[in-house]
């Protein structure tokens, strides 16, 4: 084990393909050459609410001799931000996180289509795709799961002060997925993961759960960043100089593995454990 971690170093588990609709600017012929390129073994995709491209991305990785690791962006309401009704009676928007979930068999990927089919199904019309916590309940078996990074129900929480509810909610995603559930780590160099970052390791540690490095790619290189941001201000329906929209960085392009080795060499275990995933996971869609 230790030999292929240091011949691999690092492998991606949740790029954001084009399938992420008006989000991913990575086309599954890009991604093939962008892997080649850096000579990467595997690959995981992990586009946002669907497994549109997962066919497409399991056949043309396989086809160029690189496994395909197929997962989702899976955003969950744990129903536990309080009170949902502001004064006047005017509700809020459900408070939804995101975590990923990784199909390591061929019944975790029947499993991770049921739960995305279900948050599609049974979504109440003009709410984005989601699914309750409970609703994993039964279908985690060949799963395995990362805790989301800033999107996600950690990060969240102890971002907006609540320690408590963030250790709370790991308490509850913990027995969901036995020796599969993994403490998502970021660096894209933002000032809110940098924050979050020693709180997840007291929670992993504290916990005895593994780490896990990932980039959430969206585009293919640095040089691109521009050209995505005017995506998202699409997306959002916004301008670019709108200080509230949704924002990216250039960190957010497509790394190599030696990046990402550098990236994380303070804490080697988070890069070793994206290895150990791609292991685990040696099953795909035919």
């Amino acid at each position: 084990m230790g030999s292929i971690v240091d011949q691999v170093g690092f492998v991606h588990l949740r790029v954001h393909s084009a399938y992420s609709l008006l989000e991913g600017a990575l086309p599954i012929k890009k991604l093939v050459a962008l892997a080649s390129a850096d000579r990467m073994p595997a690959l995981g995709v992990a586009d946002t609410g669907n497994l549109f491209g997962a066919l497409e991305f399991a056949d043309k990785m396989s086809g160029a001799g690189i496994q395909p690791i197929i997962g989702c962006q899976v955003a969950l309401d744990f129903d536990d931000a309080g009170d949902t009704d502001r004064p006047g009676g005017v509700t809020q928007a459900k408070q939804l996180a995101d975590i990923v979930l990784i199909a390591a068999s061929e019944a975790g990927y029947w499993n991770l289509v049921r739960l995305v089919s279900t948050s599609y199904m049974e979504t109440e019309p003009g709410e984005s795709p989601h699914l309750a916590v409970n609703a994993l309940e039964g279908l985690t078996e060949g799963l395995i799961a990362l805790t989301g990074g800033p999107g996600g129900p950690l990060d969240r929480a102890i971002a907006a002060g609540r320690p408590d509810l963030a250790s709370t909610r790991l308490d509850r995603l913990a027995p969901l997925f036995p020796d599969s559930l993994y403490v998502e780590l970021q660096r894209h160099g933002t000032v809110a993961e940098q924050a979050v970052e020693p709180h997840l390791l007291d929670l992993a540690y504290g916990r005895g759960l593994p780490i896990v490095a990932t980039n959430e790619a969206f585009f293919p290189s640095r040089d691109d960043y521009e050209a995505h941001d005017a995506l998202i201000c699409i997306a959002q329906g916004a301008v670019i100089g709108d200080d509230k929209r949704r924002r990216l960085t250039p960190e957010h392009a497509f790394k190599t593995r030696a990046e990402m080795v550098e990236l994380f060499s303070d804490l080697p275990e988070a890069t070793a454990n994206t290895v150990e995933i791609a292991m685990r996971s040696a099953w795909w869609p035919r």
